[in-house]
């Protein structure tokens, strides 16, 4: 005997952050499916990170409410779960009630109910795989029998190399610009065609009078129909001849609005410093075996900064401007700016003045690697206290940065190059790098600003005697 199925629609969660809207990316379920509460269902991209949606009832999947690469505004339809019953093709000899693992009914109910509370609050934790994880007994997932398989799609072959493709939105984007993706060399691991493959191959396929809008809207994901894109607002400005219009993703809308209001509310002042970074330079190459290679310079760079900021607590702070206060924080999450697939992200290592040297390198290392490929956590994306920006990587000495608000400072470091130096008298080559540093003028002034980058520049020129006081 069949019952009654009671269809119940989870709407796309709030967010967080101010984000109102993600864009599919990839399902992990198809229609007919079994799911369990707290089982993922989607991935969705936002303006911070690539991240997993857990369903918050139990049941067979009924409907799908959006197609992958669609926006999607929070608050809509995403998914539909049939509850309560057994599907017209299910067998209920064979099939039994899908539950958690080490859990029965009841805790389905409990777990569903926690979920939908969270959800609610708006807490944010149901985007970013913590779910209702406290109530399952063994923190394991089952896979619902006919789900669809996660591997990477093979698109096509050039010559001997597999194309690998695992976004709907790099194929989306490559068939929008015309480009046939056997063509394009992919740099994700395992032979994966990744965005920017695409953004770069769409550059350099442009014309050269095009070339400024590509670069312009380098993080795009690409032009798609209103009809593809619920989400979406379509444009009511006609084409012009000899233009291309990109319009912003999701993530470059929020950057702007986070960009803008840093410079239309924040006073800024910059000032820099050429320093000797050689002393540092041979203390790293002197730490190096072949078993070791030891701390990298970003992680010496970034112990230097922490101990700055301890000293200088001022610029570990944000402003409160409806109160007049400055708000000084007791921990330092140091952000890292990352040039990710998506484009410019800045997590931040969490408690950083807690760690030693190896203890920075350690955590830079993973943070800037999973940033890359947007698997920084929303609390890494959003907790930073203070940013330090290693622009040396892309060859430039310097830069006037924009402070990330509501941080107060930012310290940038551009390349080190052999340079000639005066060293007692004497023009003598050295290991030189220039040292920049914005800071908002509200909350300190030059004296304040130059003590700080004094005590970085002193402690990268001398970073035996730096390293003895740490």
């Amino acid at each position: 005997m069949t019952a009654t199925a009671t269809e119940q629609t989870f709407l796309l969660p709030d967010l967080g952050e101010g984000l109102t809207e993600a864009e599919v990316v990839r399902w992990l379920v198809a229609e007919g499916d079994a799911v369990a509460v707290d089982q993922p269902v989607v991935e969705v991209e936002t303006a911070k990170s690539v991240v997993e949606v857990p369903s918050p009832y139990a049941g067979r999947v009924a409907a799908l409410h959006a197609a992958e690469g669609d926006l999607l505004e929070v608050g809509k339809p995403l998914i539909t779960v049939s509850a309560g019953g057994v599907g017209p093709e299910s067998d209920p000899e064979s099939d039994p009630p899908l539950e958690l693992e080490g859990k029965g009914g009841s805790g389905d109910k409990q777990a569903a109910e926690a979920y939908r509370e969270e959800e609610r609050a708006g807490s944010g934790n149901v985007l970013i795989g913590y779910g209702t994880s406290e109530h399952a007994g063994s923190g394991r997932r089952r896979r619902p029998r006919g789900s669809r398989p996660t591997s990477p799609v093979v698109a096509a072959t050039a010559g001997d190399r597999p194309v690998k493709v695992i976004s709907p939105i790099v194929r989306r984007l490559a068939r929008e610009a015309g480009l046939d993706l056997r063509a394009i060399a992919a740099s994700g691991a395992g032979g994966v065609v990744t965005r920017s493959d695409v953004r770069s191959a769409i550059e350099h396929a442009a014309p050269a009078s095009h070339r400024g809008a590509v670069a312009r809207g380098a993080v795009a994901r690409g032009a798609a129909a209103p009809s593809a894109s619920p989400g979406a607002v379509a444009s009511s400005v006609p084409d012009v001849p000899g233009e291309r219009r990109i319009p912003l993703s999701g993530f470059q809308r929020t950057a702007a609005k986070v960009l803008s209001r840093s410079r239309s509310e924040i006073p800024e002042a910059t000032v820099w410093v050429d320093v000797d970074a050689t002393a540092l330079w041979d203390l790293r190459e002197a730490s190096r075996t072949p078993a070791d290679t030891g701390p990298g310079l970003l992680a010496h760079l970034a112990r230097f900064v922490v101990a700055s900021l301890k000293e200088y607590p001022v610029l570990n702070a944000r402003l409160d401007v409806e109160r007049d206060e400055i708000v000084e924080f007791d921990r330092i999450n140091l952000g890292i700016a990352v040039q990710g697939e998506q484009g410019l992200v800045v997590p931040a290592v969490l408690g950083a003045d807690e760690m030693t040297t190896v203890e920075l390198d350690a955590a830079l290392r993973d943070l800037v690697a999973r940033a890359r490929v947007g698997k920084a956590t929303s609390e890494e994306l959003t907790a930073g206290t203070f940013t330090l920006n290693s622009y040396g990587g892309f060859r430039v000495d310097g830069s006037a940065a924009i402070i990330n608000h509501p941080q107060v400072a930012i310290l940038g470091f551009g390349r080190i190059i052999d340079r000639p130096w005066v060293v007692d008298g004497e023009i003598v080559p050295r290991k030189i790098t220039q040292m920049s540093f914005v800071f908002d003028h509200r909350v300190c002034d030059g004296g304040t600003a130059a003590g700080f980058m004094r005590s970085v520049a002193d402690a990268i020129e001398n970073p035996l005697a730096a390293i003895v006081r740490l």
